[in-house]
């Protein structure tokens, strides 16, 4: 049986997103470090690490003296959080050596090719969606821009599961998943940057619309 060695507070902090990814949690929702901490069998210590790592990435609120909190969904978080993935996927595209690109790029193309549906379940879209975009940045060799792009998107996966659910029809668009690789085929990694933040803020648009106005 292999051995978790990594900090227990990486572990807490997998966990509740996990939960949160299945819908166990309602944004606004109070935790209740006791309860939760026996829940998990772990002490207040590394639970309350793990929940100050979230506050930061934005998936909780702490408020003075009343502890946690799941953060509620607003469009302008919506609207930065996906902002700043779209700036981090580019960059993250500019530190990929151009001939992995290339080398990768057929490969994202039939990904995109073999889902084209204009409309899908939250859950498939995820899915797919994910393995495209960890592919695509699957070159870059900074491991703490894909450590910040996994955490922000953490705060993005929230707003997916709350405002969607997993069954609901999301709209979609494949074509701006395959200019991307066309573009990387072709060589010119600046456009495909562009073309993946034109498909970051597309995407941004369509989810704005489920969002009620604060």
């Amino acid at each position: 049986m292999p051995i978790d060695r990594r900090p227990l507070r990486e572990q807490i902090r997998e966990e509740l997103l996990g939960r949160l990814d299945r819908g166990d949690f309602a944004a606004g929702t109070d935790i209740n470090e006791v309860a939760l901490a026996a829940e998990l069998g772990v002490s207040r210590t590394p639970l309350r690490e793990a929940l100050i790592t979230l506050a930061g990435e934005g998936v909780l609120e702490s408020t003075q003296g009343r502890g946690f909190r799941f953060a509620p969904v607003s469009r302008k978080e919506f609207r930065e959080l996906c902002e700043i993935v779209a700036g981090l996927e580019a960059l993250a595209l500019d530190r990929s050596d151009p001939a992995y690109l290339r080398e990768i790029a057929p490969e994202l193309l039939r990904l995109a090719r073999d889902f084209p549906d204009r409309i899908a379940e939250q859950h498939v879209i995820e899915r797919h969606d994910d393995e495209w975009h960890d592919l695509l940045v699957s070159g870059c060799r900074n491991e703490r821009l894909i450590d910040l792009i996994t955490s922000v998107k953490a705060g993005l996966r929230r707003y997916a599961h709350l405002l969607a659910g997993d069954d609901t029809p999301l709209e979609r668009e494949a074509a701006e998943h395959c200019q991307v690789a066309e573009l990387l085929m072709a060589g010119d990694r600046a456009a495909a940057g562009q073309a993946l933040r034109d498909n970051w803020v597309n995407g941004m648009e369509r989810m704005m619309s489920r969002i009620p106005a604060s």
